[in-house]
C-alpha cells in the first residue's frame, strides 16, 4: 500500500445514501466532531445535490476534503478532521 493510500484509509464510514440535504451535511459534521484530529471519515453520498453541496459546505466549515470518487451510482467522499489550532 502506498503512503498516500495508507494516509487516506478511513477510520470511520458513514453511508448517507438516501439522506436528503442538509441532513447529510449535519450528520457528517457531527461525526467529524467526534473523531480524532487527523482521522479520515469516509462518507457515501448520492449524486446530484448531496455531492454538489456537502463537500463545499464541509470546506467552508474548516474540514479538508481529501478525495471524491465516483463509484457508479454514488460517490465516496474522504474528509479529514483538522488538528486543533
Amino acid at each position: 500500500m502506498s503512503k498516500e493510500a495508507s494516509r487516506l484509509t478511513p477510520n470511520t464510514l458513514m453511508d448517507l445514501r438516501g439522506t436528503p440535504c442538509p441532513i447529510n451535511f449535519v450528520r457528517t459534521k457531527l461525526r467529524l466532531e467526534q473523531i480524532a484530529p487527523g482521522a479520515i471519515l469516509e462518507v457515501w453520498l448520492d449524486p446530484g445535490e448531496p455531492i454538489e453541496q456537502v463537500p463545499d459546505s464541509l470546506t467552508m466549515a474548516g474540514y479538508k476534503v481529501e478525495q471524491i470518487e465516483d463509484c457508479s451510482g454514488y460517490f465516496v467522499l474522504k474528509v479529514c478532521r483538522p488538528a486543533p489550532t
